[in-house]
C-alpha cells in the first residue's frame, strides 16, 4: 500500500465520490487509473508543478489520511488518529480492488468525554469508528456463520 504524498493526489481522490460516513470520519474513493491531469489544471501549471505525470500507479492501493486542525486542535491527537487510520486500514484496503482512498476526520471528538489528548478510551473510540466506516464502505472481510456460510460479501469497489 502506498501513501498519498502530494496535494494533487489528495485533490484527485477528494474529487471522487464519498463512499461512507460515520459521525467523525468520511471515506473518499477514486478508482484507478485516474486521468493524468485534473480538469482545473492548465498545461502551464502542469508543466511547472509536475502534474502532467501519472499521479498513481494503477495496480497499487493508495491511502491518505486527513486530520484538520479545526477537528483536532492538538498535534499529538492528529498524529495519533492518522496512525490509527493507517493501522486499521492497511489489511482491509489491500484486499479490495485497486483504488485510491482518503480517510478524512470531519468532526471533533467530544472534549468532555476524552479529556486527554490521546487516552486509551479515545484510541478505542477511533478504532471502533474506523471499523464502522470500512464496514459501511464494504471493505471488511466477509463474515461467516459457524457452519462456514458467508453472511456478506464485503470488498466493494468505488
Amino acid at each position: 500500500m502506498q501513501r498519498l504524498q502530494s496535494r494533487e493526489q489528495f485533490q484527485a481522490v477528494l474529487a471522487g465520490k464519498t463512499v461512507a460516513r460515520t459521525r467523525h470520519f468520511a471515506l473518499h474513493c477514486a478508482p484507478l487509473p485516474l486521468p493524468e491531469t485534473t480538469p482545473a489544471t492548465s498545461s502551464a501549471q502542469a508543466a511547472t508543478h509536475g502534474v502532467g505525470k501519472t499521479l498513481f500507479t494503477p495496480r497499487d492501493h493508495w491511502l491518505g489520511a486527513m486530520t484538520p486542525k479545526r477537528s483536532a486542535k492538538r498535534a499529538v491527537t492528529r498524529n495519533a488518529i492518522k496512525r490509527q487510520i493507517y493501522t486499521v486500514s492497511s489489511d482491509l484496503i489491500l484486499r479490495s480492488p485497486a483504488a485510491a482512498y482518503v480517510v478524512r476526520l470531519s468532526a471533533a471528538f467530544d472534549k468532555t468525554l476524552f479529556t486527554s489528548a490521546w487516552s486509551p478510551a479515545l484510541k478505542a473510540a477511533v478504532r471502533e469508528e474506523l471499523h464502522q466506516l470500512f464496514a459501511k464502505a464494504g471493505l471488511l472481510l466477509p463474515a461467516r456463520h459457524g457452519d462456514g456460510r458467508v453472511l456478506s460479501t464485503g470488498l466493494a469497489a468505488c
